[in-house]
């Protein structure tokens, strides 16, 4: 009897151990599979783009592939607002772009709040631009203010969404500008460059890595910098021609709510030695991106400082109350 419930005890330690050892090495090994990475967008625009480029040396890194998936509607809000239901182990990573995910949800009601996501790096940020057609009759900003002068309205321009970083900037420049134009918002820049493309708008309001994928076609009129775009040295910056824009939209990623913090710094480190990777550097700037390197252990000051900068900002232009 003594021999048998000693037996009993052994195997339930072993048991025990065995489940700890194999949690820890699970925990360890992470990932230990493919992680899917939802873009909230259409294909074909920037977090497509970037994604597309991320998953070689994702593979590299990790010996894991990196699945790219779209939800695209609202903006960005429809997946934003079902990333909660998600699982929270790390193999489920989505999109986050700013400041969609801080005007939205002060906007109205779109299902999510800003802290409803738990973003662990962001990698790179694109300037606003004025994009045209090659053959469109605005060779410069002035045409195209002076035709929204002429004809309140009757200027069109697509952009990525309502309260996304395009809607953002088509308010402000309204105001330097005074002019009224007719903002029309898409699913996602893809689609939003396929209707300038298609002649359903005279203008886009797009980034500088449009103009980049899009140079025998599009041509940029301004792009809200500091300073002028390497790859576009010909292009003036809004400052330059008096109107005081700089902004763009800034592209990371998030996981559910709850996602361990130990798998999210994985994630973070991983996607941190993916940026730092001169090869794919050089591939960006090529893509009229420019690169920024915010890792989980500084997201909460780099989120609070943009909440801050873009609530002003809406609040200042009219786009939230």
């Amino acid at each position: 009897m003594r021999f048998n419930r000693l037996s009993r005890i052994v195997a339930v330690l072993s048991l025990a151990l065995g489940s700890s050892f194999l949690t820890n090495a699970s925990a360890e090994e992470f990932p230990a599979g493919d992680v899917q990475y939802v873009i909230p967008f259409g294909p074909g625009g920037e977090s497509d783009i970037s994604a597309r480029l991320q998953q070689k040396y994702f593979q590299e890194i990790t010996g894991q592939q990196l699945i790219v998936q779209y939800m695209p509607g609202g903006g960005g809000a429809v997946g934003w607002s079902q990333l909660s239901q998600m699982p929270k182990d790390g193999y489920t990573i989505m999109g986050s772009n700013l400041p969609h995910i801080i005007l939205k949800p002060l906007g109205k009601n779109v299902g999510f709040q800003t802290e409803d996501l738990d973003n662990f790096f962001y990698f790179h940020y694109s300037p606003d631009a004025i994009l045209v057609r090659n053959d469109s009759p605005y060779k410069t900003l002035d045409d195209l203010i002076q035709a929204a002068k002429d004809a309140p309205g009757a200027v069109t321009l697509s952009g990525s969404g309502t309260y996304s970083a395009n809607d953002v900037a088509n308010t402000r420049f309204q105001q330097l500008a005074d002019v009224t134009t007719t903002y029309i918002p898409f699913k996602g820049t893809g689609a939003a460059v396929t209707a300038l493309l298609g002649g359903q708008v005279q203008a886009e309001w797009g980034y500088t890595t449009v103009a980049a994928n899009h140079q025998d076609k599009l041509r940029m009129l301004a792009v809200s910098a500091e300073e002028r775009h390497p790859l576009f040295p010909d292009v003036p910056t809004f400052r330059e021609l008096g109107y005081d824009m700089v902004g763009g939209a800034y592209r990371g990623m998030a996981v559910p709510k709850g996602t361990p913090e130990k798998v999210q710094k994985t994630l973070s480190d991983i996607f941190q030695q993916i940026n730092r990777n001169p090869e794919f550097q050089q591939k960006m700037q090529d893509l009229g991106f420019m690169l920024i390197d915010v890792p989980l252990e500084n997201m909460d000051t780099f989120i609070s400082e943009q909440q801050r900068v873009y609530e002003a900002s809406a609040r200042e232009s009219g786009l939230i109350d």
